[in-house]
């Protein structure tokens, strides 16, 4: 495993990602691990568990316990600020920013949400809204970056040749965490050229959960039917896996928001900075089937 753990800073780092464990940095980190890019720091709870890739350097901190994190914030440039999604995320956005205020970070690229704002249909988008204005109001340079719904939020949720979701009928033009971390991954790079913007992000076209179960038919070989659930079974559903209550109710409130229409767009600015579309559904099907099955 080619990378350093450390529990104190030890010398000059130009980026850290926080949320090191999570879906989107991680593949935040692999696309700066694959680049040229300037020395890297990622924070992380447990050094226990850390990914592997290269030329990381990995520093123990806590984005609840502000205490935690003078070491692993000392020397940085620029800050990948992602939070919990977790009704604790305003909390742990600012004990972040006052850190990297402190260590005179200079630019800050903060994951936020589709559609953040204070009358956002869910309570998600509207504490990102809180958040989002804490760093534009800081001493700092920012860029937010805002995804649509995750490809991977059907992680199994295919069971034989059934897809079982909570959409309804509802379109949104969803997006792969890779796509989401490829994007991350070159602002980091050059920050200054996306200083004060926030980008909103989304996959190459809007589908339904049909269009899903279609993509998946295609890559098996095998009709496979899209069965939605209610709302409140839907919720229910979550409760039962072991989810928090928050998680299963704010989970509904995007269900219930997409089934309207709310994510029945695409937006352009994936494929102006990338030079290329978003990965389409089919193709990550393609990659991901054993992950749709919860395998």
């Amino acid at each position: 495993m080619d990378f350093l753990i450390v529990k104190e800073g030890t010398h000059d780092v130009t980026i850290l990602v926080t949320g090191t464990t999570g879906t989107v940095s991680t593949e935040v980190l692999r696309g700066l691990a694959e680049a040229d890019h300037p020395p890297v720091r990622a924070l992380v709870r447990d050094l226990a568990r850390v990914p592997d890739l290269p030329g990381i350097e990995f520093v123990q901190g806590d984005l609840d316990e502000p205490a935690t994190l003078g070491d692993a914030f000392r020397g940085v440039d620029t800050l990948w600020l992602l939070s919990a999604y977790a009704a604790i995320s305003p909390h742990q956005t600012s004990n972040a920013l006052v850190a990297a205020r402190e260590a005179g970070v200079s630019h800050v690229v903060r994951m936020s949400a589709i559609g953040a704002g204070h009358d956002a249909p869910t309570r998600n988008g509207r504490l990102h809204a809180l958040s989002e204005i804490e760093l534009r109001y800081g001493d700092f340079d920012w860029t937010i970056i805002r995804p649509f719904y995750f490809m991977q939020n059907l992680y199994g949720s295919l069971q034989g040749d059934a897809l079982y979701g909570g959409l309804q009928d509802g379109r949104v033009a969803m997006i792969d965490a890779e796509d989401i971390g490829a994007f991350g991954a070159k602002i980091l790079l050059d920050p200054a050229a996306h200083a004060s913007q926030v980008y909103t992000i989304s996959g190459p076209r809007s589908i339904s959960l049909y269009d899903y179960a279609a993509a998946i038919g295609e890559v098996t070989g095998r009709p496979t039917k899209y069965h939605p659930l209610g709302f409140d079974e839907f919720q229910q559903m979550m409760l039962d896996a072991g989810f928090s209550s928050w998680f299963a109710g704010v989970n509904t409130e995007y269900a219930r928001a997409y089934a309207d229409g709310w994510g029945d767009r695409t937006t352009d600015d994936f494929p102006r900075l990338m030079g290329r579309p978003a990965h389409d559904i089919t193709e990550f099907v393609r990659d991901h089937l054993s992950e749709l099955r919860g395998q």
